[in-house]
């Protein structure tokens, strides 16, 4: 059988406004650019030795059709006004040979820099727990980041995030957040 470990991947984000909610969602990846893509959601490790790329180079990688993998958030609602929102976080430990987090984080009512911090604190602190790194989980994530990233542990986080207010019209609003996967 093929390796399957990705060597890459890249994030992404999207809205999409319809009055089908399937639809809406469709709209959302077109604006992500992964529509095209037969996507199979997975759960939250990122490779040893995975390197981030930018979405342009690694769609490049990728066919119509194709089967990726991917970590993604989604949200959606038809009440008009409702915040919604959707974030990936990502924690990527110092040492290269070891595998880091990926997180997902749906939000109703959260601005979008709030729900991606929020994600970015999850998959940080998810990553923490493995690696054995001491923290107060009451403490604000501003100062667990500063913790984590001092350990020597945790060389880098981040996190993409798509918010949006429901349509005034009551139409489908989907929002999407992406970690997508690039095999070989």
């Amino acid at each position: 059988m093929a390796e399957m470990t990705p060597k890459e991947v890249f994030f992404v984000k999207g809205v999409g406004v319809h009055k089908d909610r399937l639809a809406s969602f469709e709209c959302a990846l077109r604006d992500a650019g992964i529509e095209k893509f037969n996507l199979v959601y997975v759960s939250s490790i990122c490779p040893p030795k995975c390197k981030i790329v930018a979405p342009k180079a690694g769609l490049a990688k990728l066919s119509p059709g194709q089967i990726v993998y991917c970590v993604m958030s989604r949200n959606d609602t038809n009440e008009p006004g409702r915040l919604i929102s959707a974030a990936v976080g990502l924690a990527v430990p110092q040492r290269k040979e070891r595998y880091g987090y990926i997180s997902e984080h749906h939000a109703f009512g959260m601005r979008a820099e709030a729900a991606g911090d929020y994600a970015e604190d999850l998959a940080a602190t998810m990553l923490a727990t493995t690696l054995g790194i001491e923290f107060d989980p009451d403490q604000a994530w501003d100062e667990r980041k500063q913790i984590y990233k001092t350990s020597g542990h945790i060389i880098r986080t981040r996190n993409i995030c798509q918010s949006a207010n429901g349509n005034k019209d009551g139409l489908w609003t989907t929002v999407l957040s992406a970690a997508v996967f690039v095999i070989g």
